[in-house]
């Protein structure tokens, strides 16, 4: 049992010090020069997986479980992405690739969950607010948890 929580103490101690550490510098500095590349790409699939989720629950709220694909919402939100990030790569005017990607998401998901455009526009904003939703509560969360692994490592590190 105290080898176990020996192995557990340690492993928060390295949370706290990567954490501690990524708070310094900018995020992007953290991660090690030879695997950025692979790191976007991680972050760009979990964003991915993520989203479609997002767009899944919205859809089903909305349109219903017959129109409202897991595959479907994957397809939109894949290609959302790489279309807004065109739109915003080559478009000098960030305005025209706003409105151009808004109205690109909305026919995407006009055409995929086979809806009108009222409900394209409650499924964009039903998704946009269970995507806040769940980003505040995982940001309460790990608020939380920064505090009690700092109390708690202060608490451990005075009893050993």
């Amino acid at each position: 049992m105290t080898m176990i929580r020996t192995h557990l103490i340690q492993i928060m101690i390295m949370l706290y010090a990567v954490l501690d550490e990524a708070n310094r510098d900018p995020w992007w500095e953290a991660i090690p020069e030879g695997l950025r590349l692979i790191f976007s790409l991680a972050l760009f699939f979990v964003n991915l997986l993520i989203l479609a989720v997002v767009l899944y629950l919205a859809g089903l709220i909305v349109v219903g479980k017959k129109r409202a694909l897991i595959s479907d919402a994957f397809i939109i939100s894949l290609l959302g992405t790489v279309l807004s990030a065109i739109f915003f790569l080559f478009i000098p005017y960030h305005l025209i690739a706003l409105l151009l990607s808004i109205f690109v998401w909305l026919l995407l998901i006009k055409r995929f969950y086979e809806t009108r455009w009222l409900s394209a526009i409650a499924v964009g904003i039903l998704a946009i607010i269970i995507f806040l939703v769940v980003t505040i509560l995982l940001a309460l969360l790990f608020g939380i948890l920064d505090i009690i692994i700092k109390r708690f490592l202060s608490f451990t590190i005075l009893t050993l």
